[in-house]
């Protein structure tokens, strides 16, 4: 599988799932009110993630949904690692959820989608 495909599997798993925004830009965290989200946070309903809940989504301010980047983040308290998918990102809202990750206990890598950078 080529980088190519990896994205088009991104995109039908995006396309085959409805988008739930559970956590809408400027909410406080339910567990850390301290911290604020930067841009509406959320899930895919049906997919799996390793906490239990849907495949987690950050949503930018494109007009266009496409998967922009990805981040994969690991959190040495709570012992675990997760991708999250960034749709209609900028690279700066990118950026700033990047930095959302790269806190506390937690760090995390940005993978922009080729083109996207």
């Amino acid at each position: 599988m080529d980088d190519q495909e990896f994205w088009q599997t991104l995109d039908l798993l995006v396309a085959s799932s409805i988008l739930r925004i559970d956590r809408p830009q400027g909410a406080s965290h339910p567990r850390h009110p301290e911290m604020t989200y930067p841009l509406d946070y959320g899930y895919l309903e049906g997919t799996g993630a390793i906490d239990g809940g849907g495949v987690d989504v950050w949503v930018g301010s494109l007009p266009d949904r496409r998967v922009t980047a990805v981040i994969c983040a690991v959190d040495l308290h709570k012992r675990d690692s997760e991708v999250k998918i960034l749709l209609g990102c900028t690279p700066e809202e990118a950026r700033v959820v990047l930095r959302t990750h790269n806190a506390g206990s937690q760090s995390a890598i940005l993978i922009a989608r080729p083109g996207d950078e």
